[in-house]
């Protein structure tokens, strides 16, 4: 006889139960079917399991929970039934008895055998399957129509992220041998959805103009192809309305309220329309400002790092950056849990508001231990190092500030965050958890470029700043253009001794050749290997030491190059062999690189040939840069550069160690290399009565100088159109500066100071760093060469 022991709301004998949520539809009938079954149930003697093609038995088995010598009846027909369709590997199950054996037959759901999208334009496809990972949906995978569901949401909402809310995803299913299914996910992504509007409703002290200006969302401008700023975000619109609210209450609006915001499409999906409802709320002053608490410090001292006083307008941020300056100054101290709460008190008839900081120093701690968690390539000696917080020594606030500096300046990390975690049972201990997030280190790059001075640039280059995670730097470099040649192979070792001193090594080789940029007209070949040492001797201060070894070859053009280049080579030879020593002395404060806005970064150079060689000078440098924020995004930058050069033992300099001046890095709009003492010109005229007039110039090629100084002043600020983009900066730039030799009179003019303006953008674009400016002129000489548009790759100046 077969028992058919199944879930079932008719007379059918065997009933298939296709999916959970049915089962659990017809609960009320599976109970009383159960009731009418429990009076057959049977001691289970096998169980066989058929239909199975992937799945092992003993999966099977284990979910069953049934065994030989169970009595089996309905109610563990339902319970097994359940439990193997919430494996999710079967789309139909089974169970039937026959003469005391248990029988289970199931069909198994098919598997992913491939996974193809179409339409994908925004995205990239390994993009897209990256999410459909994240939903639970890959190749191999047993397909779960919840999870492919899942999966069609994700894709959708990457659209959404972009501001493409027409977007269309259609799944379609292939069934396939051997039980699989090919998944095919067609994508019509739809127009990008642009902000129509933003209308903020309330504002009536603040012009509208102005707010809008505080947001990153707009209407769209100039960059908004790079910078999506008309494309809506969630995030970004509450980012914005953190900007507004700080705005006001940064101004005196101590009640300030967003009261709601309404984010509307229209009907095509290609619009979205912004609606902010404000109630800015009176303006307040500060009536006072008191502590209280524990006050470990002297009053005196707390009250030097808040930055407000009686009869301010109330600023928000102003009030959380003392509070944050008591903290940090107790942290200096050991204590890392300080809790700093302004409490106000207000008088709304007279529109006053008082402040009591409130003070909780909570204990002092010391740190336990410091954990290092992200570095998977980076090995755990190379972060400790830079850490100035040690282990069993009292909490420093500033200490670990200034590790958390060290480690972003690295340049191996995206990401450095440090956390506070008390150990628990303990009150005087605290372990620090830092947390990076590794960024590539590496690089292999080959280019194009086109300067205004080398015209097209060729590069190739392949680095490592990060070797086996040691933190040593390897590179090779190789770069080519109108002017020069280079190929150099470096290698760096920031730790060479525990105590933090570096050793670098380089060899190289380069071939400059001037005359295309106005630099003389000569070959200059070279060759040579150094090594330097810098030693750090403050947390900003390092001196360094090096010396090298060079072999010059100078190639000079009979008719063309200058008689003093051949007074050189008599003197000197064509092929020379020289030996240098280098030092010099670096602060750097500034507090970033690529994008500084205070700070100040300062170095003296100085190099030398040793006696030994034949060729016998000396070099001096100084370069300084100052950046101070002036208001909203503004910030002052100069820098200054200096040198001055001559030869010892009653040798000269040589005329390929001049000075140079002129475009961009030195005095823009005028032509690289272009300022300073130029090579005579003797024109010769005849006359009506046949004789001849000769008329000697200092109009031609720049032959450079022993001296040197260079004065760039730049307003810095953020590009038009790309808000707190920081990628792109525009400037405004005053620059001043000349190159001089021995003062002859004769040279006047041209030894003069040059003076230009103009405007600047500097953009670290996908290619590298460039800078374009336009200048013009002041003062101009006629024999001064002017190039007022000029772009290279460089830094800041």
């Amino acid at each position: 006889m077969t028992r058919h022991l199944s879930l079932s709301s008719s007379s059918a004998p065997t009933i298939r139960l296709r999916r959970l949520a049915r089962a659990l539809a017809v609960a009320g009938v599976v109970s009383t079917v159960a009731v009418a079954i429990a009076q057959e149930s049977f001691v289970v003697r096998d169980i066989r399991v058929e239909g199975l093609q992937r799945t092992d038995p003993g999966t099977v088995f284990n979910y069953l929970g049934v065994k030989v010598g169970d009595r089996f009846d309905q109610a563990a027909a339902s319970k097994a039934i359940k439990t193997l369709f919430e494996t999710g590997f079967f789309k139909d199950v089974r169970v039937e008895a026959q003469e005391g054996v248990l029988i289970v037959t199931v069909v198994e759901r098919p598997t992913v055998a491939s996974i193809d999208i179409v339409g994908a334009k925004e995205f990239d496809k390994d993009t897209l399957k990256k999410a459909l990972r994240d939903a639970g949906l890959s190749e191999g995978r047993i397909l779960d129509r919840t999870v492919l569901d899942r999966a069609e949401q994700e894709i959708k909402k990457q659209y959404l992220s972009r501001g493409r809310y027409d977007v269309d995803v259609t799944t379609t299913l292939t069934p396939l041998e051997r039980n699989r299914t090919g998944i095919s996910i067609e994508v019509k992504e739809g127009e990008v959805a642009r902000i129509e509007s933003i209308n903020i409703i309330g504002a009536n002290a603040v012009a509208e103009k102005v707010l809008l200006d505080q947001m990153q969302l707009s209407r769209g401008g100039w960059f908004s192809w790079y910078t999506k700023d008309d494309q809506y975000s969630k995030q970004k619109l509450q980012a914005d309305l953190e900007a507004i609210r700080a705005y006001y209450t940064n101004r005196g609006h101590l009640e300030f309220n967003v009261e709601s915001t309404q984010v509307s499409l229209s009907p095509d999906k290609s619009q979205v329309y912004i609606t902010i409802n404000i109630s800015e709320g009176a303006k307040f002053s500060i009536a006072g400002v008191t502590l209280s608490g524990e006050l470990l410090l002297p009053e005196a001292e707390l009250r030097s790092l808040i930055p407000v006083r009686t009869g301010d307008v109330f600023n928000r941020t102003r009030l959380a950056d003392g509070a944050k300056a008591i903290s940090d100054r107790l942290g200096r101290e050991g204590y890392a849990f300080a809790n700093v709460n302004t409490v106000p008190e207000i008088d709304r008839e007279k529109q006053t508001v008082a402040f009591n900081y409130v003070i909780d120093p909570g204990r002092r701690v010391y740190v336990r231990r410091i954990n290092i968690a992200g570095n998977v390539q980076t090995r755990d000696e190379v972060i400790r190092r830079e850490m100035r917080q040690l282990e069993a020594s009292w909490y420093d606030q500033a200490k670990i500030q200034r590790s958390k500096v060290r480690l972003d300046r690295l340049g191996f990390f995206e990401e450095v965050t440090m956390d506070n975690q008390a150990v628990a049972a303990v009150n005087d201990q605290v372990d620090i958890d830092v947390t990076v997030k590794e960024k590539n280190t590496g690089s292999i790059n080959a280019g194009a470029g086109y300067s205004s001075a080398e015209k097209l640039v060729l590069s190739a280059s392949m680095s490592q700043n990060n070797v086996l995670g040691t933190g040593n730097a390897l590179a090779i470099q190789v770069n080519t253009s109108r002017a020069s040649k280079t190929a150099v192979l470096g290698y760096t070792n920031p730790y060479f001794t525990p105590d933090g001193v570096s050793r670098s090594v380089d060899i190289y080789r380069r071939t400059y050749d001037p005359t295309s940029t106005g630099g003389g007209s000569y070959i200059l070949s070279t060759y040579g290997a150094g090594t330097r040492f810098g030693i750090p001797i403050s947390e900003t201060d390092s001196v360094s030491a090096g010396l090298s070894a060079e072999n010059s070859r100078l190639t000079l053009t009979p008719g063309i190059s200058p008689q003093r280049f051949f007074d050189y080579t008599k003197e000197f030879g064509t092929n020379t062999n020289t030996y240098k020593l280098q030092s010099g002395w670096a602060r750097d404060s500034r507090d970033s690189i690529e994008y500084p806005t205070r700070g100040w970064l300062q170095s003296i150079g100085v190099e030398a040939t040793l006696p030994v060689t034949k060729v016998k000078y000396y070099k001096f440098n100084y370069q300084g840069q100052y950046f101070v924020p002036i208001y909203a995004g503004l910030v002052y930058g100069v820098n200054i550069e200096a040198g001055y050069g001559n030869g010892y033992g009653g040798a000269s300099l040589p005329f390929f160690q001049n000075y140079y001046g002129g475009g961009v890095g030195s005095v823009r709009t005028y032509d690289t290399n272009s300022l300073g003492p130029k090579e005579a010109v003797t024109t010769t005229t005849r006359n009506p009565d046949g004789t001849e007039t000769s008329t000697t110039r200092y109009n031609g090629s720049a032959i450079g100088g022993r001296r040197k100084f260079t004065i760039n002043n730049e307003l810095l600020f953020p590009f038009p159109g790309t808000k707190n983009d920081k990628s792109v900066r525009g400037s405004v730039f005053f620059d001043a500066g000349q190159v001089y030799d021995k003062g002859d009179p004769l040279q006047k003019d041209n030894e003069r100071v040059h003076l230009s303006a103009g405007v600047a953008i500097a953009w670290k674009s996908p290619i590298g760093a460039l800078k374009f400016s336009y200048g013009l002129p002041l003062g101009k000489k006629p024999d001064d060469r002017i190039q007022r548009f000029q772009f290279q790759v460089g830094t800041l100046f």
